[in-house]
């Protein structure tokens, strides 16, 4: 390729064009997704209602993850950028609102207000659940709706000058070039079960973990109780015995009634296993260790430091890494030599690891004092790279 070809490439932009993408109809995020197969509809507020509001797991898990992410230590930045990612989202941490969204949607929104300038002023995250992607032609995104109620405004991908309005950060999802996957979705079906699990608790407490028993009726003659009869007893005794109220109240029976005790036997009281099971898996759902939640017989770790690091190292760092590298890319135009990292030098959690590393590399003869400050990352004696 000559050289005139070359340059004239680089300003058509190659004469190539994107492959054109298309929304995924198995995604989680269609409210009317197949409703007549039972298990697969996947409702995103009732989801966060039944799954966050109502599961202990499952909020405790988002909330470890999102706050430790919110408040990990961020490398020395530009003043003016670490004061946008460092300032509150609706009286929210921008980041931590960013990590719930992420692992419960599995989608991120960033709205980037400009001033007249037409700098950063402000980052503000959408409620995920409100956002549509509006595609072109070619199926890439060249607007997104914000819904709440019957109010819809359409935020450009890029303003008339050509700088970014929103920045979109998604999970990855197989099947769908627009939306990502949550890991709410995921865990539906153990927050179902853990749920159930605890309401069937509830009413075995509320009847003394029993069925309380039953009123035979044993006429002399042989005879039964009419309909009538029936009705009015069976409403006397849930009116007046029934419940955690009325628990160990004596009952006065007339002629011909006797009451049979019963009792659930232990296999069919026991519902620890089948809650610790379910609880497990929503939090492996959400990366989070179970000891870490205080769910017991979890031998995976030899203890509570081994798992908080390997929470530090599996979940927390990538989806930090990831929030952090899309806000970069995104904030670019504005801040092009920026950088935005964690400081693993600051994390607690990682500290042996960071003792082990310089004791390693110090101890290595065979390197020169250059080549240990390279490996260790630091330039110049006391600073940083």
């Amino acid at each position: 390729m000559s050289f005139l070809t070359t340059l004239a490439s680089a300003f058509k932009g190659g004469g190539e064009t994107r492959v054109p993408l298309a929304h995924g109809y198995v995604s989680p995020w269609a409210v009317a997704y197949e409703r007549a197969r039972p298990g697969h509809h996947f409702d995103y507020d009732n989801a966060i209602r039944d799954g966050f509001l109502a599961n202990p797991i499952a909020q405790r898990a988002v909330r470890i993850v999102a706050e430790a992410v919110g408040s990990a230590p961020l490398m020395p930045v530009d003043a003016r950028l670490g004061a946008l990612v460092g300032a509150t989202s609706a009286g929210q941490s921008l980041i931590e609102t960013l990590a719930a969204h992420l692992l419960l949607h599995g989608n991120g929104y960033v709205q980037i207000i400009k001033d007249a300038s037409g700098m950063p002023a402000e980052l503000f995250a959408l409620r995920p659940e409100r956002v549509k992607v509006i595609p072109g032609q070619d199926g890439w995104p060249c607007a997104y709706e914000y819904r709440v109620g019957t109010r819809a405004i359409e935020i450009a991908l890029e303003d008339t000058d050509g700088w970014p309005n929103v920045i979109h950060i998604k999970a990855m999802h197989p099947a769908d070039d627009h939306y990502g996957a949550g890991a709410l979705a995921a865990a539906g079906q153990a927050i179902a079960i853990h749920n159930a699990a605890s309401g069937w608790n509830r009413s075995l407490l509320e009847n003394a973990a029993r069925p309380s028993g039953a009123l035979v009726y044993e006429g002399a003659d042989g005879s039964s109780l009419t309909t009538d009869q029936f009705e009015r007893l069976r409403a006397e005794l849930s009116s007046a015995f029934a419940g955690e109220g009325n628990a160990g109240r004596p009952m006065l029976l007339d002629g011909g009634l006797k009451w049979q005790s019963m009792a659930l036997s232990p296999a069919d009281m026991d519902f620890a296993v089948l809650k610790s099971a379910a609880a497990r898996d929503i939090a492996l759902a959400f990366g989070v260790p179970p000891m870490l939640l205080g769910l017991p017989g979890d031998n995976t770790y030899a203890n509570y430091r081994e798992a908080n690091k390997a929470l530090w190292r599996l979940t927390l760092l990538p989806l930090a890494s990831k929030l952090l590298a899309a806000l970069r890319e995104g904030l670019a135009p504005w801040f092009p030599d920026a950088r935005l990292a964690i400081d693993l030098d600051s994390v607690t959690a990682l500290s042996e690891d960071r003792e082990r590393l310089w004791s390693q590399i110090s101890e290595a003869d065979f390197l020169s004092r250059e080549e240990k400050r390279a490996l260790l990352k630091l330039d110049m004696p006391g600073e940083r790279r």
